[in-house]
């Protein structure tokens, strides 16, 4: 294995284990049982990556080709839940704390996983396609996220939230061109990760919202009618 694969494949880790951690997080906020928080675990670490993989064809994707990422996002869901089981009065993860611990999870996990997808795009001969590649990133990055509030019942977080895909598109524009003008990777790599979860955990932290149309008052009481 090259320095490079090495390199991306310890990415890919780091951004299971985070996702999963976040995921697991989210499930046991919901009481989720231990079954469903692996499975909200598992789909939050891995669900970008299979939805990449799919995109450029690459199939059966990675993570049923090589099922360390399923098992590894697995292992670390079943810890999450048993910390926050036996641990209950310290509320170890999911305490006060528990929307900080997520976000920094969250932003290791999309930063890792834009470089991730953006590679794996340049390495399935699409690397000429910017619009593809840059896509394919950001997919990577949120896409587990999209399918764990849909299955929790939640209106995504890209769409409601806080600025989060922008930082992703961002970063992914930004780890593109570096990579372009044959800057190094390894500062390529932890350039754009440092940027997204920099830029993701101010959002976080200062409330940075896209601007959206909120509802009158007289709107709310006339849907409250209505249902």
């Amino acid at each position: 294995m090259v320095f490079a694969d090495i390199l991306f494949f310890s990415a890919e880790i780091i951004g299971t284990i985070a996702f999963s951690v976040a995921g697991s997080l989210v499930a046991i906020r919901r009481e989720l049982d231990i079954f469903g928080t692996v499975v909200v675990g598992g789909v939050t670490a891995v669900g970008g990556g299979c939805l990449r993989d799919i995109l450029l064809g690459n199939l059966p994707p990675a993570m049923f080709i090589n099922p360390v990422y399923a098992i590894v996002a697995a292992v670390v869901s079943v810890l999450v839940f048993t910390i926050e089981y036996f641990f209950p009065a310290e509320k170890v993860l999911a305490s006060k704390r528990y929307e900080s611990v997520v976000n920094i999870f969250d932003a290791l996990g999309l930063a890792v996983f834009v470089v991730v997808g953006i590679n794996s795009a340049k390495n399935c001969g699409f690397g000429d396609n910017s619009f593809l590649a840059i896509f394919v990133g950001v997919l990577t990055g949120i896409g587990g996220g999209i399918i764990r509030d849909l299955l929790v019942k939640t209106v995504p977080m890209i769409l409601r939230k806080q600025v989060y895909a922008l930082p992703a598109i961002i970063g992914g524009i930004i780890y593109y061109c570096m990579d372009a003008f044959g800057i190094n990777e390894i500062i390529s790599v932890v350039v754009t990760i440092v940027f997204i979860m920099t830029i993701r955990i101010l959002a976080a932290v200062l409330r940075w919202n896209l601007p959206k149309i909120r509802k009158k008052e007289s709107d709310e009481i006339k849907d409250t009618v209505v249902k």
